[in-house]
This record gives C-alpha cells, structure tokens and sequence, in this order.
C-alpha cells in the first residue's frame, strides 16, 4: 500500500508548482467576476453567512489570489514587499495591493517597518492569518483526501506521477 499521506503531498506539491507566478502579466484582469463560478473558496475564505469570524461583507475580491496571499506569507522566511507578494501570486502590483489592505483590515495580515529602509513596509501573517491559512490548508488536504478516496494506490501512484510530470513541465513564463 502506497502512503497516502505522501501522496496528498506530492499532489499538493505539484498543484502548487502549477499556479500563476511571475507578476502582472499573469493576471487576466476583468472585474470583480472574472474568476467566475471556480473563485468560491472556502467558506472563511469567502466571507459571509458561514465564514467563521467573518461577517457579511467581510471578503478578499478573488478567492485564488486570496488563498495564495496566504500561501506566499506563510511559506514567506520574512515579511514580504507588496512588490514581493505581487510576483510570488501572480497578480499586479495594484491588485496585491488591495488585497494587502483588505487581509490587514480582517486582521489576517499586519504592516511592519521594513528594517533596511523606513519608507516601505513589509507584510506579516498576524496569528490570527496563520490559524486561517493552516485551517484551509488542512481543508484543502481533507477535500483531495475524499477525492482520492476512490482511487486504488495504483492509481494514485501513477495520479502522482503524471501530475508530478506536467507540474515539471509546467510553463513558467
């Protein structure tokens, strides 16, 4: 039997390895809906009725890009620049911007001085960001858990190793 604990993890991986990088010209812009019927999140992600410490109102625009400001400031070794945010998720400066000051004003995420220069601030998971980013992160384990569920470890063996071999070719441009 295969370790479908390592498996999560190397699907986990290579989802990870195929998302948008590399900064503006990745973001496909065109308004508030242009993710469309997959930008639903999770429930805290989302905001709303059903979003643990969440109240109506109380959401980040774009689930993806939210999930991954999370991402890149937990798996962050120090504080990032918005500029360093808006390339490690793939959306312009602007838009990580917004999504700065919307995770800072649901207490997800804190501006601290930058060290080396007084003018520029850096962005921090608070606690609070971390607990989140660590809930959805098990939720996202949990949802490809039940959906392997099925699968033989054959399948999931080779599941891992074909997504493992596109994630390797993935385009990074």
């Amino acid at each position: 039997m295969t370790d479908p604990t390592g498996d999560l993890d190397a699907l986990l991986a290579a989802f990870a390895q195929m998302r948008p990088r590399g900064g503006p010209h990745r973001h496909h812009g065109g308004g508030p809906h242009a993710h469309g019927p997959h930008d639903g999140g999770t429930p805290w992600m989302r905001g709303g009725p059903g979003g643990p410490g969440f109240g109506p109102g109380m959401r980040l625009a774009g689930a993806p890009a939210r999930i991954r400001l999370l991402d890149a400031l937990v798996h962050a070794e120090h504080p990032l620049s918005v500029s360093e945010i808006a390339d490690a998720i793939g959306v312009d400066q602007p838009r990580a911007s917004r999504l700065v000051q919307q995770a800072v004003e649901m207490g997800l995420a804190a501006r601290e001085a930058d060290p080396d220069d007084a003018r520029r601030t850096r962005i921090a998971l608070t606690p609070e960001g971390r607990r989140r980013a660590g809930d959805f992160r098990g939720e996202r384990r949990e949802r490809l858990s039940r959906a392997l569920a099925d699968f033989t470890d054959a399948e999931r063996a080779e599941l891992v190793r074909l997504l493992g071999k596109l994630a390797a070719s993935w385009p990074r441009d």
